[in-house]
């Protein structure tokens, strides 16, 4: 997947004019006088006075958001009606500080618009509001509207409801249904002030001063206490995001397992970044969880250790270099066989056509050196300039590290950019015609995304044969809160061709040498349960070896909440057959707000 940061970043310097140009546009009457907070939001996910101007408005402040691109504050109307499924809070969009306070009574008169935080291609949900307001203090010093309860028993053990088939499966239009399903749920409390209490951390604290809670301690649990995705329907509707309107150095640096003790309170927003948020004008206190970095164990003798590590876009300046060295050497316990993703070449994001990854990885190898670790040897292919996706300039690139003491590399000429690597038979075994080599790098599977490398090892006088992939990212997709339920998964197509292309490959190792030892591993952008690795899968010429983790390990990505699995290390039948291997996700990033990676490594180990 893209870089949380760099998605985040690109998404915040077009935020400030979205307000005005992402909006649902209907045709409505021009003017309303005299509506209720409950009368705006009404009982679906579209206002009936969207495009209408209203008058006077009512309502108690209940926060203030004066930064960012989306400054305003939230009014709650303290008279609620008796409609559980219509809110009785709303933003008021004010572009510039507010000049209002928490306990401000005030009046409100402006236009109420359906705001689409990223922009309606982003398939979000629309955000209620009121815009270019014209606001108006009663009075200051009253008691905000008590906070309404967000926990297990509240919220609905269903996700969402289809979508409305002749709305090309929008739930926009649906009338809501808070006691039936999670979404709607938190659509009716949209605006108005919520807490939370006691809550488990699931999405550790980024850069961006937000995390993740579950109100739903028990629901689908990791070990480390996250919320396991385990399939499409396991949405985990306890999931929510916590951000601040207080300073960002009092915000806490929370992992995994943590707990945010006592009250979180404030109003419930929805933004790009995960959909519905409480804004915390009241935070608990950090509990820590104790949650330590894991070490995998080391492999025996005759044990060939193979793993593969997102390394998130590694270059010489980069200053992770002697922490990623420690973890393949501590954590990993040095892997005879390591497949990086997220090479960058030898001057990074600089677009000046380096392709070369040199520098890059001897600096690797030489920190790995320092911290103990074996003197590996690489060996990897430089791709065509700005041709394999990523950060433009990067020219990112999966390469294999391999202890020469331990195994060696079977290196057979010609492999480069754009020639595909074969298979052909020797003594009756298969062997590859070039070593290192691409997977049919001509194939429009791969158009803008990472080719696969190919590398023929012998450990103890037995071939393997390693297949390195970084597929497609999953950029695109909507989220799990879209108004498209369920929701579109766009991305998924190129990862179906990028699967049956490996496959098939696969297949030609396996045609010439039914029993040959194949790994094909990396950052597969898709979960063990998807179509993606069904394909990759094949008729049995591959199996995923998470799947042989227990449900509550297997994850090695954490985003929104959820515990994922994304890299993934793949075994062909002479592998699992044996049933003499292991697998391990070794858990030292994704659960941290400290991470030199937002992937965990994989390790494999299995006797040839």
């Amino acid at each position: 997947m893209p870089s949380k940061s760099s998605a985040r970043l690109a998404a915040l310097t077009v935020a400030a004019v979205c307000s005005a140009a992402s909006t649902v546009a209907l045709t409505s009457p021009a003017h309303a006088d005299s509506v209720r907070v409950h009368d705006i939001q009404g009982s679906t996910r579209t206002s009936p006075y969207a495009g209408q101007q209203v008058t006077d408005v009512t309502g108690i402040v209940t926060g203030v958001r004066g930064y960012g691109s989306s400054r305003g504050f939230w009014i709650q109307d303290p008279d609620a009606d008796k409609d559980p499924a219509t809110s009785e809070g709303i933003f008021v969009f004010t572009s510039s500080v507010p000049k209002v306070a928490v306990g401000d009574a005030v009046t409100v008169s402006g236009t109420v618009s359906e705001y689409v935080p990223g922009g309606t291609s982003s398939g979000n949900q629309a955000l209620t509001e009121i815009t270019r307001p014209v606001v108006t203090v009663l009075s200051s010093g009253n008691a905000v509207p008590a906070a309404k309860v967000i926990d297990s028993r509240s919220v609905p053990s269903r996700y969402a409801p289809a979508g409305d088939p002749a709305a090309n499966g929008s739930i926009n239009g649906l009338t809501l249904r808070p006691s039936k399903y999670a979404l709607d749920y938190y659509e009716s409390l949209e605006g108005m002030n919520v807490r939370v209490a006691n809550t488990r951390v699931v999405g550790a604290t980024d850069p961006y001063t937000e995390l993740w809670v579950t109100v739903k301690p028990h629901e689908n649990r990791s070990a480390s206490g996250g919320s396991v995705y385990g399939s499409y329907d396991a949405q985990n509707t306890g999931r929510i995001q916590i951000q601040s309107l207080g300073a960002a150095a009092d915000f806490p640096k929370a992992n995994v397992g943590d707990t945010l003790t006592g009250t979180t309170a404030g109003p419930l927003d929805y933004n790009q970044f995960g959909g519905y948020t409480l804004v915390a004008n009241q935070l608990g206190a950090l509990k820590q969880g104790g949650l330590e970095r894991e070490t995998t164990d080391r492999q025996q003798r005759g044990e060939l250790a193979v793993a593969t590590y997102n390394v998130e876009n590694l270059d010489p300046s980069d200053a992770t270099f002697e922490e990623h060295a420690a973890a393949i050497v501590h954590n990993l316990q040095s892997p005879d066989i390591v497949s990086l993703e997220e090479i960058q070449d030898d001057n990074g994001a600089t677009n000046d056509g380096t392709v070369s990854a040199e520098q890059t990885l001897k600096k690797l190898t030489d920190a790995i050196v320092a911290a103990g670790g074996p003197a590996y040897e690489w060996r990897s292919i430089d791709p065509v300039n700005n041709a394999d996706g990523g950060e433009p300039g990067g020219n990112i690139r999966q390469a294999f590290l391999f202890n020469p003491e331990r195994v060696s590399f079977t290196d057979r000429a010609g492999g480069d950019a754009t020639t595909a690597v074969g298979v052909t038979k020797v003594r009756g075994k298969a062997a590859l015609t070039v070593s290192p080599g691409r997977v049919d790098p001509a194939n429009p599977a791969w158009t803008n995304s990472r080719k696969p490398l190919a590398g023929e090892f012998v450990f103890r006088g037995e071939t393997v044969f390693v297949i390195a992939n970084h597929f497609a990212s999953k950029g695109g997709d909507q989220g799990l809160t879209a108004a498209t339920q369920p929701p579109v998964r766009s991305s998924e197509t190129q990862r179906h061709q990028q699967a049956t292309a490996v496959n098939a490959f696969v297949k030609d190792l396996l045609a010439i040498q039914k029993n040959a030892d194949v790994v094909t591993l990396g950052d597969i952008n898709d979960f063990e349960f998807s179509d993606t690795v069904d394909l990759l899968e094949g008729r049995g010429e591959l199996w995923s070896a998470v799947k042989s983790l227990p449900r509550s390990e297997r994850y090695s990505y954490v985003f929104q909440g959820n515990s994922q699995t994304l890299d993934q290390i793949l075994i062909s039948p002479s592998i699992r057959r044996d049933c003499d291997f292991e697998y391990d996700s070794v858990h030292i990033n994704a659960e941290f707000n400290d991470q030199i990676s937002d992937h965990d490594p994989q390790v494999l180990r299995f006797r040839p």
